[in-house]
């Protein structure tokens, strides 16, 4: 019996920039991204005080009672789409996740030009104002990962056999950054129970912080295979958008959250996609034929079929996981 794990790549050699360690872990990004569509980042660079930290006023905001937390709530938020969430507020293929979690993205002043001109899922976060540091914390762990968003991305795209810039030049110079902190409640039934329902990612590139308790799992050629925690270490996964970029080459890759704990876990999804307003289009790759096959989509949906800018894709999605609210503020 084989048993399959997600690879796990040394990135140090894609930060130092030199010519011949970034082409290692290009292959390696590459072999990873055909075979698994995911893969462990270790030699990030990113520092542990500052994760450390984040986890420990993540604890803090959801051990608080829910009058507090709703102070936050979403539909404060608006367009801007940002803040807390109770558990089974968010949908997945109709169904409610059994997690709550607060909303974040790149903190927006109201003279920004998106922001003036209403643009949906721009703007200002919400933070709680009773735990301090929170707000910095939360605004410097999105300056660190936008930077390893970038470093990523160039990797992405030498594995691709492109220049390093391509992605940036063409879609992710003022990337959409989305960031989640998400709380699973203890299972404290008999059955497992879905966290997260199997699903893909919409954008190009998610980088997950994950705590020591388990129960990622990712749907392989073979079969669903877990992704426990690997001390200090991101899970990275592509979205949609690099799948229909890439003609399926990269196929975004199904996973689901799979809860038998019987503490709470938290998880750190970080969102590095493509310019809101950018139209997503297919890379001319050489000897690639467009995989299209929508039989083993979780959705029985065609990415390659869509036409039209990021933002048009993702509001489509954001309004099947938040129908209510999508109703009153989008």
């Amino acid at each position: 019996m084989t048993i399959l794990q997600v690879p796990i790549i040394d990135i140090s050699g894609l930060i130092a920039q030199t010519n011949n360690s970034a082409d290692v872990v290009a292959d390696q990004i590459r072999q990873a991204c055909q075979n698994y569509g995911f893969f462990y980042i270790v030699g990030h660079g990113v520092d542990a005080q500052l994760q450390q930290q984040l986890e420990n006023l993540s604890q803090e905001f959801f051990a608080q009672d829910e009058e507090t937390k709703l102070k936050i709530r979403m539909a404060v938020g608006g367009r801007a789409w940002r803040g807390y969430f109770p558990v089974g507020n968010e949908l997945t293929s109709g169904r409610p996740d059994l997690k709550e979690g607060i909303y974040f993205g790149a903190e927006l002043e109201e003279n920004h030009p998106l922001v003036k001109a209403g643009t949906p899922m721009h703007g200002h976060n919400l933070f709680p104002s009773n735990i301090p540091q929170f707000r910095e914390t939360v605004i410097e762990y999105m300056e660190s990962m936008t930077q390893l968003g970038h470093i990523l991305m160039a990797g992405i795209a030498l594995s691709l056999g492109l220049e390093k810039s391509y992605f940036a030049e063409r879609y992710t110079k003022d990337p959409l950054i989305l960031f989640r902190i998400f709380n699973y409640p203890p299972n404290l039934s008999s059955q497992s129970v879905w966290g997260v329902g199997e699903h893909t990612d919409y954008g190009v590139l998610t980088i997950l912080k994950q705590d020591n308790v388990g129960g990622l799992q990712i749907k392989s050629k073979f079969g669903w295979i877990d992704a426990p925690s690997i001390p200090d270490s991101f899970v990275c996964n592509i979205g949609d958008m690099l799948d229909r970029m890439t003609q399926g080459l990269y196929r975004s890759t199904p996973h689901r959250v799979r809860n038998l704990s019987r503490t709470n876990r938290l998880s750190f999804p970080f969102f590095f996609d493509p310019n809101f307003n950018v139209e997503v289009k297919p890379i001319e790759l050489k000897d690639v034929v467009m995989n299209d096959d929508k039989s083993d989509r979780w959705d029985r949906a065609s990415v390659q079929e869509f036409r039209g800018t990021y933002g048009d894709y993702l509001l489509k999605k954001v309004s099947k996981v938040f129908p209510e609210l999508h109703q009153k503020v989008l």
